[in-house]
């Protein structure tokens, strides 16, 4: 057992095609971490949950904990939930150090990923990408700074793979939604629409995008509608992973807070500067997937 050991930090989801993709990715990350002890954690609907997964880790030996979000943005769960988590644990475990590195974001890497995937769906030649219009699709929050990324991606994708248009679109939260963003794409007159969820995992959200999606393309016969491979474990994606915990294991995370609404006061979301951090969903952490539990939540996964 090393002294450094790494937790990647899950959302969890009520699906187990998604609990097994995140497995997946961990499974794939351990060859790229030779050095480290290794486990996962989830914040609400499976297990282990991330106290869980620190508790592991701590009584194997790990004397340092790297935790790594397992998130593509930083929105609520980075910038509150996972560091409440850690100082939790610290709180009552003086003796761990455990480091929170920053979210996947939109890196080189990950935007190579998507845009492997965006290319896979683009494979006819028969259609120019010119011909063809690119719908990226976030999770959506309640944070302003991390839906931005979105428009960020779908524009670097459009302008650098050659697409005709781009637009965006969420499956919750904020807005355009899925079915709404189609809609209205499919009205510009384009031969292709290609709809790329950025996800990193299938989960109740995905699969719902891609049955809108095929919703759509019922009402447009005439266009080609084309479903993307969410980022998964591409290796592009494994390799950021990796770097992220290089980043924490050297040094602070150089995470990107200048437009964080808990940091500064935000159009229209003034009164959430300087709030305090708070757990996150105790009544749904752990359950989910192993049908212990009917309750209800309104956060899917």
């Amino acid at each position: 057992m090393t002294e450094t050991a790494v937790l990647i930090c899950g959302h969890g989801s009520r699906d187990p095609e998604a609990i097994a993709e995140f497995e997946l990715v961990a499974t794939a990350l351990r060859p790229r971490l030779p050095d480290f002890d290794f486990a996962t954690g989830y914040l609400e609907f499976a297990r282990p949950t991330i106290r869980d997964g620190l508790t592991t880790l701590a009584a194997q030996g790990a004397r340092q904990i790297l935790a790594i979000p397992g998130m593509l943005f930083a929105a609520s769960h980075v910038k509150n939930d996972l560091p409440w988590e850690m100082n939790s644990f610290m709180a009552d475990n003086p003796g761990i150090d455990v480091r929170l590195g920053r979210d996947l974001a939109i890196g080189p890497k990950l935007l190579r990923a998507a845009a492997d995937r965006v290319a896979g769906a683009a494979a006819d030649p028969a259609i120019a990408r010119a011909e063809t219009l690119l719908v990226v699709v976030g999770r959506g929050t309640n944070d302003p700074d991390a839906n931005s990324n979105i428009s960020k991606l779908a524009r670097m994708l459009w302008e650098g793979m050659g697409f005709g248009w781009a637009e965006i679109a969420f499956s919750g939260v904020a807005h355009p939604r899925v079915d709404a963003a189609l809609t209205r794409a499919a009205r510009l007159g384009f031969r292709r629409i290609i709809l790329f969820p950025y996800f990193l995992f299938t989960g109740v959200l995905v699969k719902r995008i891609y049955a809108q999606t095929d919703a759509v393309a019922r009402l447009f016969p005439e266009i080609e509608f084309v479903k993307a491979l969410y980022l998964r474990d591409h290796p592009e994606v494994l390799d950021a992973f990796r770097d992220r915990v290089g980043e924490v294991r050297e040094g602070q995370p150089a995470m990107n807070c200048q437009l964080c609404k808990y940091r500064t006061q935000i159009i229209g979301y003034e009164s959430d500067a300087g709030a305090p951090q708070a757990a996150h969903h105790h009544h749904v952490r752990g359950i989910g997937t192993d049908g212990d539990h009917d309750h209800r939540h309104d956060h899917h996964r």
